[in-house]
């Protein structure tokens, strides 16, 4: 929504800045110049974009319109099922965790989480994590390796989408000046013409040269930020569940398992100590 917001916000400024100077809104835009920047900008995409690359640029850009991925309300949800999981575990054995960790689709547990049940993601990170342990094929210090392996791969898959988003908004500035160039061709073969035509044709042609470095540094370029704060706020999520997993493969209470990922969130979705304490006691 604040995208949204913000991207009218832009637009708007710039449309009453011009006409409040005289311009004419329809002098902005001519469809040969937004054909010709449209064009190289998806084209561009095409070419440096892998068909996976491609699906998260579309999936990342239009994810940025939900706002942020996780809220307060979605680790306390987060907290209060690894704090029934490692109860689960603590008082069964690591065996009690298996038809939850093999089959989390089915798992009783998840469902009552439907905010982490929903997201497959952070579903598969748990597990993965869990099942060495609960297949006893590694030991609890060695665990907290492969989860770091997962979450490197996962920031990298995250990263390409971003990258090729701000390297197109880097090249929009020189399509613009492309898009100029053609319109300054087509003007050349009007001089001695009507002066007002010519005069109409260089106002057509520098138009591409105002949109292609408005695209970039006032969509684009915001766009790309955004949806790397998007996964940087997605990877914290996964951490918190890092931290917890660890913490209670390593011996330490649920409670205190729980407490240690608490610790790694930032604290405006923090809950503090007491409110953690308060909201897992009373757990029914």
């Amino acid at each position: 929504m604040f995208v949204i917001i913000g991207i009218v916000f832009i637009i708007g400024c710039v449309i009453a800045g011009f006409t409040m100077a005289g311009g004419r809104v329809g002098e902005l835009f001519h469809a040969s110049e937004l054909i010709s920047l449209g064009g190289m900008m998806i084209g561009t995409l095409i070419i440096m974009s892998p068909i996976k690359v491609l699906k998260g640029v579309i999936s990342q850009s239009l994810g940025t319109l939900k706002g942020a991925p996780y809220s307060k309300a979605d680790y306390e949800e987060l907290m209060k099922c690894l704090y029934e999981l490692f109860l689960m575990g603590r008082r069964g054995g690591m065996i009690a965790l298996e038809e939850h960790v093999m089959n989390p689709e089915g798992s009783s547990l998840f469902k009552k989480y439907p905010k982490f049940h929903a997201d497959h993601h952070a579903i598969e990170f748990l597990c993965d994590g869990l099942k060495p342990i609960v297949d006893g094929r590694i030991k609890p210090d060695q665990l907290e390796p492969l989860m770091d392996c997962t979450l490197h791969v996962m920031h990298e898959e995250h990263h390409a989408p971003v990258a090729v988003l701000n390297k197109v908004g880097d090249s929009m500035p020189a399509f613009g000046i492309v898009a100029a160039v053609l319109g300054i061709v087509i003007t050349m073969g009007k001089i001695g013409g009507d002066t007002a035509k010519v005069g109409g044709s260089i106002a057509a042609a520098l138009t591409g040269t105002f949109l292609g470095i408005f695209a970039s540094y006032g969509i684009i370029g915001p766009i790309a930020m955004n949806c790397e704060f998007g996964g940087h706020a997605h990877l914290n999520y996964l951490k918190c569940i890092k931290a917890c997993v660890i913490s209670f493969a390593n011996g330490m209470p649920p409670l205190v398992a729980v407490e240690v990922g608490r610790r790694t969130l930032e604290g405006d979705l923090r809950p503090s100590s007491a409110e953690l304490e308060t909201m897992l006691k009373t757990l029914k």
